[in-house]
């Protein structure tokens, strides 16, 4: 699941409240890690009594917005684009209203929840995710050292090790920013004796 270069999560569960025309309004967002999670979470912070608990959710290309009774377009889609609009992924956002008396129209509507999800989202720690790569390599006996000594240095993950009478297959895992950096240190430290898989991009973390 991919998102923007320079996406962002939240560092940890936010809320803002606000009055707009007598209506008081309730965002609430935290960051999720699956469709499931934000629905579980959405039932979870969501006031039955309340009049509206509008939603919208973004994990990498999976969405899904939520009007719940107000104006088709007017709340849902408003929160989902204040996700986008700051360049939040793993991010679901409720934005709860308690009904004042006073009809706000479908443009009153939008800006109110779209503005009250916007600036929570805005005052909320965040936390940035990196977008890691996961390749192959395979090497001899002899190179064992300089390859573990290099994947050590660059923060590289193993997540499968195998022996053969080939010599050793190994499948890393570690941030795609330090990929080249690897590329060139197995090279230089083995002459060039490693051979590397065309690595594949994994979710970001």
């Amino acid at each position: 699941m991919n998102a923007p270069a320079g996406a962002s999560t939240l560092a940890e569960r936010a809320s803002l409240a606000q009055e707009v025309k007598h209506s008081r309004f309730l965002a609430l967002a935290a960051p999720v890690e699956s469709p499931e999670a934000a629905l579980a979470f959405f039932a979870e912070v969501g006031d039955p009594a309340a009049t509206h608990n509008c939603w919208a959710y973004r994990i990498g290309a999976q969405y899904r917005f939520n009007d719940d009774g107000e104006p088709a377009g007017t709340a849902g889609r408003p929160i989902l684009a204040a996700i986008d609009g700051q360049g939040y992924d793993r991010v679901a956002v409720v934005v709860t209203r308690w009904y004042g008396g006073i009809k706000l129209g479908a443009g009153g509507l939008v800006r109110a929840y779209g503005g009250c999800a916007a600036e929570c989202l805005r005052r909320a720690p965040r936390r940035e995710l990196v977008r890691y790569d996961e390749l192959g390599l395979a090497f001899a006996f002899e190179d064992t050292g300089a390859v573990h000594a290099a994947l050590a240095a660059y923060g590289a993950e193993k997540t499968e090790e195998r022996y053969s009478a080939d010599g050793v297959r190994v499948r890393i895992r570690l941030p795609a920013s330090q990929l080249p950096a690897l590329k060139a240190q197995l090279r230089d430290a083995t002459r060039n004796r490693v051979r590397l898989d065309e690595p594949g991009a994994s979710p970001l973390g």
